[in-house]
């Protein structure tokens, strides 16, 4: 680990919920990333899209499965938002194509409010009061927020379905068990000594 210009450098980086925004930095005719976190920001010797790509790996999936399932779920292909990790609520978005050198990725979760800005470009305010501006257009920048928002509701509303159903059927066995229960005793009823 080093520093430059007081900003922390390091090889590796997984996003987490305190992650805000990936943005892309050119450093010594590299692409490297800036990390914008709650507490801090650091430099990462990775390229955004792989700090997004790895991040799924180490919660369990692959970049191409997450695309994939933003395809299934909403039905978008082109600037994909990513569920990095949905059940700690990580779901970010691409500004622009993840293959631009320029793409910034900005986490759901993080985002106050954001307004138009000169040029096709727009500002966005995070929860902690810190704001970027973007080589964005407040359209496109807004289209990105509103389809992360899509894949949110969207996931958490199979992930609750799949939750009552299983309640459902946690419910019927054991109304059949007790069923089973109340066909034993009246089986062993056939075996009291009747009274006489």
């Amino acid at each position: 680990m080093m520093k430059v210009n007081e900003i922390v450098v390091v090889d590796g980086f997984i996003v987490s919920r305190y992650t805000m925004a990936i943005l892309p930095h050119p450093f010594h005719d590299r692409l490297y990333s800036k990390v914008i976190e709650e507490d801090g920001e650091y430099i990462v010797k990775m390229k955004p899209i792989d700090i997004i790509a790895r991040s799924c790996q180490y919660y369990g999936a692959n970049l191409k499965g997450r695309r994939d399932g933003t395809k299934e779920i909403i039905g978008i292909t082109h600037k994909a938002p990513i569920a990095i990790e949905p059940l700690n609520e990580i779901y970010v978005f691409p500004t622009t194509s993840p293959n631009d050198a320029r793409c910034v990725w900005i986490s759901h979760m993080h985002v106050l409010k954001y307004e138009p800005s000169r040029g096709e470009r727009t500002t966005v305010y995070f929860k902690n009061e810190r704001s970027i501006c973007l080589d964005v257009s407040y359209h496109s920048f807004v289209n990105q927020l509103y389809r992360t928002a899509q894949l949110r509701t969207k996931l958490s509303e199979r992930v609750e379905a799949r939750e009552r159903k299983m309640q459902y059927l946690f419910r019927m066995d054991k109304t059949k068990d007790l069923d089973k229960i109340k066909d034993l005793d009246s089986d062993l009823d056939l075996y009291k000594p009747k009274d006489s």
